[in-house]
């Protein structure tokens, strides 16, 4: 089953870190994912730029600069993982909180979308992960 994992953390935290602790976070992230990717569990995985650099569309017609969230912590990138069940996906959710301790991740299921459905979508599918 398919599933993302989003990651939340303090924005302003995360983006004041020096060169040097960003690579510190993601290098113990990088342990995670290699295991990830040697047991085919990892498929798509971002890191988002600043809410910054965000446009937000709200309601008809109402296009605003930024996200304008109503929270403390930002959506700071994300993981579409592939698991067996709801445990494997908080396994991977621990993992990667062990490694990214102040970073908190929440678990969605994904409803799949099925874009070779479409009527002109190509005739060979590709698994892009």
């Amino acid at each position: 089953m398919l599933y993302t994992l989003l990651c939340y953390n303090k924005e302003d935290v995360v983006w004041s870190w020096s060169k040097e602790e960003d690579d510190a976070v993601m290098a113990r992230l990088a342990v995670v994912h290699e295991k990830l990717v040697k047991e085919g569990k990892l498929g798509p995985s971002l890191r988002l730029l600043p809410t910054t650099a965000a446009t937000t569309v709200r309601g008809p017609g109402l296009v605003i600069d930024g996200p304008f969230a109503e929270t403390k912590e930002q959506l700071l990138g994300f993981y579409v993982i592939d698991v067996p069940d709801l445990e494997g996906a908080l396994d991977v959710a621990r993992q990667l909180s062990d490694a990214n301790p102040t970073s908190t991740y929440e678990i969605r299921p994904i409803a799949l979308y099925v874009p070779e459905a479409r009527p002109n979508a190509p005739r060979e599918v590709v698994k892009a992960y």
